[in-house]
């Protein structure tokens, strides 16, 4: 209200406009911030509305193989994703921006959806290897319980009567199936180790979007060898698609012993039986998005889905909007963004580029008012607050090596503005001399005519400024939250003023000391659309 904001406006001098009243300060950053606004509906409101079970499923626990960060983004996402997808009876995902396929390959094993991960780096798929490794464990140890259950059930199935013996079989069953469902993986799925006596060979993902029907096939090293009871149980029930149809030119076979001929029959069966839309593969793509991008170009069986994006970066989260409005076929969107800083702002260089499509401002009402935040505001946005108040401090020595960097590329080589950048310099360098010397070669500098004392001089100068720096950059953070609430919110008002959205709004989905962004843009379109 205006009452607050004169209220408000006296933490700075009327004259001079500097802070002068730092509480009161802070209680402005407080009061403008998200969960202040009251603007935000509850995760627990939505699931509900969605009935979903805010339970979750069972199955594969992604703290195994991935980072506790990760994990609690993944898991609280996914459990969303697949109620919204449930809600709007859809079984195609595209999740854009997706990195090493984390969330992608979550929903694929978990809730069995049919997961398109689109990113603009190739090499991210590489990480996909060490996943496999982790997941391969897991399939061991689901393999192994299932044996185990299997060995229990024949053991008591003398003494059990007919009728509790088949109650165990079914839930012994579905554990199998429930399991082995949840299993499979963004590039490969690795499972020749899975028994030492089948010859599997590694599945590729395949290289197009177009889904490639693949059988079961089990192999034989010797003559001797058979399969046991509890192995066809667990092959039995892995999805159609776990393993992709080789011709024996890829393994070695021996003669089948007919047991194993009947079992290699009744698996080629039971795939063909399923039906055919029912996949759970995820196929990462590598593709560039833009506001422009044709999703049938890049996805060929392109049906109704919803689109996902976790932490996509900069202009992409922006873009996904502007898709989803778009496209008839994505029925849903659940996007959480970061990178603010790399946000391209229409009002920012006062240059008329009319043909752009901008990442700020999205919404009609900020665009009428020429609205611009800034890099150095936008910067601002990205910095976490709620890590700040547990005593995860800032990096001080680091920020106050990058401010004192800046003042000698100014003074000594006339630099002020640079398209490279200095990067994760510090990390690497053993003292201040060394970080000069290292960031001067990636800015091209030469450094030949800086002597150690020259660099030294200037650290000594402003070294007694560092608790002033430290000062300021904790204004910063407390100020964050009011930024990143003005891109949000600029996000949300350019959804509501689309005529095709049933409904939309903000969620905080993440613990924000763990997930630092952590509210997602949900929309769903109206149904008719």
């Amino acid at each position: 209200s205006c009452a607050d904001d004169d209220i408000f406006s006296s933490a700075f001098c009327e004259n001079s406009e500097k802070l002068i009243d730092v509480h009161l300060f802070a209680l402005a950053a407080k009061y403008y911030s998200l969960s202040s606004l009251g603007v935000c509906t509850p995760l627990e409101d939505v699931l509900e509305a969605l009935k979903g079970d805010s339970e979750g499923a069972t199955g594969i626990k992604p703290d195994e193989f991935m980072n506790n960060k990760k994990s609690h983004e993944v898991q609280v996402m996914s459990e969303l994703v697949d109620n919204i997808a449930n809600y709007c009876g859809i079984k195609q995902v595209i999740d854009v921006g997706s990195g090493k396929g984390y969330l992608s390959s979550f929903l694929s094993m978990q809730y069995n959806l049919k997961v398109y991960g689109i990113d603009s780096s190739s090499s991210n798929t590489n990480g996909a290897h060490e996943r496999n490794r982790k997941l391969k464990k897991h399939w061991r140890a689901y393999q192994s319980r299932g044996r185990e259950n299997l060995k229990s059930q024949s053991l008591e199935k003398a003494n059990d009567r007919p009728v509790e013996s088949e109650i165990k079989r079914k839930t012994i069953n579905e554990e199998l199936l429930n399991n082995a469902n949840s299993l499979q993986n963004q590039d490969q799925v690795i499972i020749q180790d899975l028994v030492p006596s089948c010859g599997f060979t590694e599945m590729a993902t395949p290289a197009t979007s177009t889904e490639t029907e693949a059988d079961l096939v089990t192999g034989t090293q010797s003559h001797e060898t058979k399969l046991s009871e509890e192995v066809l149980a667990i092959l039995n029930v892995l999805p159609s698609d776990a393993v992709e149809d080789f011709s024996s030119s890829h393994y070695n076979c021996g003669e089948l012993c007919e047991e194993e001929k009947v079992q290699r029959k009744m698996t080629s069966l039971k795939t063909k039986a399923r039906n055919s839309s029912e996949s759970n593969l995820y196929f990462p793509l590598t593709s560039c998005i833009t506001a422009e991008t044709e999703l049938s170009d890049i996805i060929t069986d392109l049906e109704d889905c919803m689109m996902v994006g976790l932490h996509t970066c900069g202009d992409l989260a922006a873009n996904m909007l502007r898709i989803f409005t778009a496209k008839t076929e994505i029925k849903a969107i659940c996007s959480v963004g970061c990178c603010y800083h790399l946000l391209s702002e229409q009002f920012e260089n006062q240059e008329e580029c009319h043909d752009q499509v901008w990442g700020f401002p999205m919404c009609q009402y900020l665009k009428d008012k020429g609205w611009c935040c800034g890099r150095n505001a936008r910067m601002s946005a990205c910095l976490a607050l709620e890590r700040v108040a547990v005593g995860q401090m800032l990096p001080t020595e680091s920020l106050f090596y990058r401010a004192v960097l800046q003042v000698i590329i100014e003074e000594i080589y006339g630099v002020t503005k640079s398209d490279r950048h200095v990067g994760k310099t510090f990390s690497k360098s053993s003292s201040f001399i060394d970080y000069v010397r290292r960031s001067l070669k990636k800015l091209e500098l030469d450094d030949s005519k800086l002597p150690d004392s020259c660099i030294m001089d200037y650290y000594e100068k402003y070294k007694h400024r560092m608790n002033e720096l430290e000062a300021f950059n904790m204004l910063k953070v407390i100020l964050a939250p009011c930024i990143e609430v003005l891109i949000l919110l600029d996000r949300l008002c350019y959804l509501k003023e689309q005529e095709n959205i049933a409904w939309s709004g903000l969620v905080k989905l993440f613990d924000p000391v763990k997930s630092p962004r952590c509210y997602a843009v949900i929309a769903l379109k109206n149904q008719s659309c």
